[in-house]
């Protein structure tokens, strides 16, 4: 049966609308219908109580969630876990995120997206490999043991999933502008990101057909007035996507407010980093041999590197609303429209319009997660 969501405020191209219904039919949207229409159809109705029913989160970066992480155990298990931890908190649509590892590790994680994709475990859109093909200087907590620049049999390697979208984020002084410029030719969606490239090199890679900036600011050579680096290559380009890790603790929010000034309108996507205590009890966890702790959402090494977050990204929307002066409707898009379309799937996901996947999350005024919608099926 099809079904209707009724009495909600609704964010569509043009805005937030509280007289419109949402009709929803084997997992699409069908129909955006008058509110009072809709009760007259034969559909099930959810009412939303006057919540807020936002297009689904779509989060290109998750390490981990639900107390696991992917690169300690890359099967479709661990997906599935990763995706129900994530889903808590309003995401639909998710990258299943490798940290540098090991070739058969990469193997075994393209494998467990494949198998996921097939399986249609729940958000899985593909696969993000933050490196291995990364700088020394700016590695943040990845283990520099893995480090290598890719031969032919990896570039074969990071092109082999056969089903979703592959990202693949790599330091321009460690890959050449010809192998960028065939990976994005063999359909790989190259970021840039873990580098202390010159803005020259940056350039030469966005040339190359590099499409986007891995957590913007983070691991990155920064702008300064004579020599403008990745930062101020990422800044000025119009066409690349940015992400931004909002929680407060990677970037601070002036520098995040700059970045929201300097870039066009639909090039900034929230993205979370997040590991293992999202969605967990506990707050610590082992990467590449280190001991993690999370403090005050903080996630730290020993020595203070941050290493990826424990922020969801219902929390990631509130703090932009909150803290970097941007409408909740901007912040929604950021959260789900722009990532879609980075990934190039802003024809089928990221929106609330007919003919959309129907993947869909309602808030309410704390922008507390209620429930979701992954293809049209409720969450419990």
């Amino acid at each position: 049966m099809a079904s209707a969501l009724i009495n909600g405020r609704v964010l569509t191209a043009a805005g937030l609308r509280d007289d419109l219904a949402v009709l929803i039919e084997d997992g699409r949207i069908v129909a955006l219908a008058d509110a009072d229409a809709a009760r007259t159809r034969e559909a099930e109705l959810h009412d939303l109580a006057g919540h807020v029913l936002l297009p689904g989160f779509i989060d290109v970066q998750v390490n981990g969630g639900g107390g696991v992480l992917f690169n300690d155990a890359p099967t479709v298990e661990t997906i599935r876990r990763i995706g129900a931890a994530h889903r808590h908190y309003g995401t639909t649509g998710f990258l299943p995120t490798l940290i540098s590892d090991d070739a058969d590790v990469m193997r075994a994680a393209l494998a467990a997206v494949d198998a996921a994709i097939e399986q249609q475990v729940p958000g899985v859109l593909g696969v993000h490999l933050e490196g291995p093909y990364i700088a020394p200087a700016r590695r943040g907590a990845h283990d520099p043991a893995k480090f290598r620049v890719p031969d032919a049999q990896e570039i074969d390697l990071v092109c082999s999933l056969r089903h979703g979208v592959t990202v693949l984020t790599l330091a321009p002084e460690q890959v050449p502008a010809e192998v960028v410029r065939e990976l994005v030719a063999r359909g790989v969606i190259v970021c840039i990101g873990h580098t202390g490239a010159s803005y020259e090199a940056a350039h030469a890679a966005l040339a190359a057909g590099a499409r986007g900036f891995t957590h913007l600011y983070n691991a990155m050579s920064p702008l300064q007035g004579r020599a403008p680096g990745v930062v101020g290559a990422a800044l000025e380009d119009r066409d690349s996507w940015c992400g931004i890790i909002v929680d407060g603790h990677h970037v601070h929010p002036a520098a995040l407010r700059a970045a929201v000034a300097a870039k066009p309108r639909g090039k900034l996507m929230l993205v979370t980093d997040a590991m293992p205590p999202v969605g967990a009890a506990s707050d610590t966890y082992v990467l590449a041999g280190a001991t993690i702790t999370c403090r005050d959402g903080r996630c730290e090494t020993a020595d203070g590197v941050l290493a990826g977050s424990a922020l969801d990204m219902a929390c990631a929307v509130r703090n932009t609303v909150a803290t970097l002066d941007v409408a909740l409707e901007e912040a929604a898009r950021m959260a789900s429209t722009y990532p879609a379309d980075f990934l190039g799937l802003g024809h089928s996901h990221g929106r609330i319009a007919v003919g959309m996947r129907a993947d869909l999350v309602e808030i309410d005024a704390a922008f507390t997660v209620r429930r979701s919608w992954i293809g049209g099926a409720r969450s419990a």
